[in-house]
């Protein structure tokens, strides 16, 4: 469950039951998400778009009324759901306290040929359940119950191997310090729920400490509903549906896994592509990470609650019923504590001078406006909510296809940006953002100067440290390059689309024809330390050892490679020569190197297997399947026997040269050598021999 800023990791997906995704269809789809599947957005094998440009925008908005919105809506929605080959969307704004529209495009079931209905047809929308789960947070802090800078420990008791303490304000601002987690993200259909037994078994390691890493974590926000059910003493699900759902009218919303039978029936199909075959409904094992199925609407009386009116208030185009509740779920100034960045400087660092998280919201100002928002993914399903507060407006859109060439994804953000600029265009400059209309504070010999530092190789920091996941990072790198002599492009991964930017203060930078803003952290001699980005994200240079780990690797597999084929076409050659009757005066100083030469050739056989069975163990699980215990093992069995091939290479090359046969034998020893100790580097700087195995 990841907002597209890898990023994120999936979410869950929703099908209905009897029709099954085939292995094949499902890795395929995982592949498809690479560019959100832990923290990328960069899919591998993929072409890069071109640059965005993004238009300025216009000096003036157009109205925003219902039969504008639906006007604009009718044409860019249908066009692109069918270009994109996406099922369906549904879409939901509301204005001044009214649902202003709901409306539903395209199938909600392809095969049944069912049309989305934006008061009825649930979808799963991933990681916008965050925001529920924080807003279940906030209640218990406003009646006093937790503190957003206590130690969690002190409301769960689960005892987990913190080196520093965590609070809810950590939690809540993606700050915890954990690496990334990919293994009970989902759990087997049927198979029973359990938050308690998900959070206490392998928790991922605190390899930051809290406070000062922006780094998007599903697990800590998992963490912080487990609070709200241990403080609350019902399960989560339960402490929503009575204190959020139920009071807000989302009637037809629910966390359940599986659905309650009167939603059941209405809940989208999910697809890869919309002539693809159907995702089966997918249990999330975190619920309060991202488990909830609602409607356009009940997402926009959530909206509407989080503006600051009354519960189930908004009767407005498509609405239904009210529900006659006249009292909010959060009091005025928790909402807008909510809102306000959570972290400052002290912890920070310079990061504070970018985007910063709120309790649960992702700052997404632009256009000088204020704008708060959070997005969610899983492996169908593409949702976002945007609220502008000073404008008392908000959007929800949600797609259930990927689509071809991950269309759903630039679909939702060129939605976003469209309904934005058209709709409430450039004004005020917004206190704390970058306004494009001002110009840089940074003299251009110290942007050119600046931007030569930032170039190079990056990763995101919400990644894999201590396990064999740790090769994620370095096989989708984000790249930094200087253009134009003071500004700098990115790479996919902070974007979509490659991005350039250019230095407005010091260390800090806007994008060039767009709204993102970057902040840089550096250390005391200058050295680019981190780069925030997306409130909850940022990136870290690649080390040296981590940049040159997997080329060494790859490089040192294909000598092996090449040493195992060596095998059989020595064997013909010999057997050529035998039946030639071709002398064999060499033959007798073979046996000194006989022994070391096979050792080495079944050491790289070896060596070549387990590296194929890591492949198969990595797709599987950027699939979301579960990889047997026993296979991972394997491969890190047979990694180890490929290890032990760079003594008896040694040997080898010792035993060649005492032979006293001429130079080309002692030079092939030689270059196996080096490929097996290229492989042993690549290995273990990958922590491919490991014993924590967790993931």
């Amino acid at each position: 469950m990841v907002p597209t800023t890898l990023a994120p990791a999936p979410e869950p997906t929703s099908g209905r039951r009897g029709t099954r995704l085939t292995r094949r269809t499902r890795r395929a789809a995982a592949a498809a998400l690479g560019a959100v599947v832990f923290a990328t957005l960069g899919a591998c094998g993929s072409a890069e778009p071109p640059p965005d440009t993004h238009p300025s925008p216009p000096a003036l908005a157009a109205d925003l009324t219902r039969a504008d919105v639906d006007a604009w809506l009718d044409r860019t929605i249908p066009p692109a759901l069918e270009s994109g080959r996406i099922a369906g969307a549904t879409v939901s704004v509301v204005r001044d306290g009214e649902i202003l529209t709901a409306r539903g495009f395209g199938e909600a079931d392809v095969a049944a040929g069912t049309v989305v209905d934006p008061e009825t047809t649930l979808f799963r929308v991933g990681s916008v359940s965050k925001m529920v789960t924080a807003t279940a947070v906030m209640q218990l802090v406003e009646r006093g119950e937790v503190d957003l800078d206590t130690d969690v420990e002190q409301y769960t008791g689960l005892d987990l191997p913190h080196d520093h303490a965590v609070t809810l304000r950590h939690l809540l601002s993606h700050t915890p310090g954990y690496e990334e987690r990919a293994a009970g993200l989902f759990v087997t259909p049927g198979a029973s729920v359990d938050l308690r037994r998900a959070l206490v078994e392998d928790p991922p390691a605190q390899v930051y400490e809290p406070g000062t890493t922006p780094a998007y974590s599903n697990y800590g926000n998992a963490l912080a509903g487990y609070v709200v059910e241990a403080v609350s003493g019902v399960p989560f699900e339960d402490y929503v549906d009575r204190n959020i759902l139920a009071p807000v009218g989302m009637t037809s919303s629910s966390f359940d896994q599986p659905l309650p039978d009167h939603l059941a029936p209405y809940v989208a199909q999910g697809y890869p592509t919309s002539d693809g075959q159907a995702i089966p409904f997918e249990v999330v094992g975190v619920p309060p990470a991202g488990a909830l199925s609602a409607t356009a609407t009940d997402m926009a009386r959530f909206m509407l609650a989080h503006l600051g009116h009354p519960a189930g208030a908004g009767g407005g185009a498509g609405a239904g019923a009210d529900t006659g509740a006249d009292t909010g779920i959060l009091s005025d100034e928790t909402l807008r504590l909510m809102r306000e960045p959570a972290l400052d400087s002290d912890t920070l660092g310079a990061l504070a001078s970018g985007p910063r998280m709120g309790l649960g919201w992702f700052d997404e100002s632009r256009n000088g406006r204020a704008v708060v928002g959070h997005g969610g993914d899983t492996l169908a399903f593409h949702s976002h909510m945007q609220l502008w507060p000073d404008d008392d407006t908000g959007v929800f859109v949600s797609f259930n296809s990927t689509g071809v060439d991950a269309a759903a994804l630039l679909l939702r953000e060129d939605l976003l940006d469209g309904f934005a600029d058209r709709y409430l265009p450039s004004g005020r400059a917004t206190p704390g953002t970058v306004d494009p209309a001002t110009p840089g504070t940074v003299d251009p010999a110290t942007r050119a100067e600046h931007a030569r530092t930032l170039a190079g190789t990056y990763e995101s920091t919400r990644g894999f440290h201590t396990t064999f996941l740790t090769v994620a990072g370095p096989l989708q790198p984000i790249r930094a390059e200087v253009v134009d002599g003071d500004k700098v492009r990115f790479s996919p991964g902070v974007a979509l689309r490659p991005t350039v930017y250019q230095e407005a203060e010091p260390w800090l930078y806007r994008e060039v024809d767009g709204h993102r803003v970057l902040a840089v952290r550096t250390d005391a001699d200058g050295r680019v330390q981190l780069i925030g980005h997306d409130s909850a994200m940022s990136l870290e240079p690649v080390s040296a050892a981590r940049a040159v780990a997997l080329p060494g690797l790859a490089g040192g597999l294909v000598v092996l490679l090449v040493t195992v084929l060596a095998w059989p076409v020595a064997a013909v050659i010999r057997r050529v020569r035998t039946r030639r009757g071709a002398p064999h005066g060499d033959a007798p100083a073979d046996g000194p190197v006989r022994v070391p030469r096979m050792l080495t050739g079944l050491a790289a056989l070896a060596a070549i297997l387990g590296m194929l069975t890591w492949a198969y163990v990595v797709v599987g699980v950027m699939g979301m399947e579960t990889v047997p215990t026993a296979v991972i093992r394997t491969a890190q069995a047979l990694t180890a026997l490929g290890v032990l091939g760079l003594p008896a290479s040694v040997w080898r090359v010792a035993a060649e040269i005492r032979t006293r046969s001429g130079w080309v034998r002692p030079t092939a020893a030689a270059v196996v050598l080096l490929g097996f100790a290229a492989f042993t580097f690549g290995a273990v700087e990958l922590l491919l021999l490991s014993p924590d195995i967790g993931y």
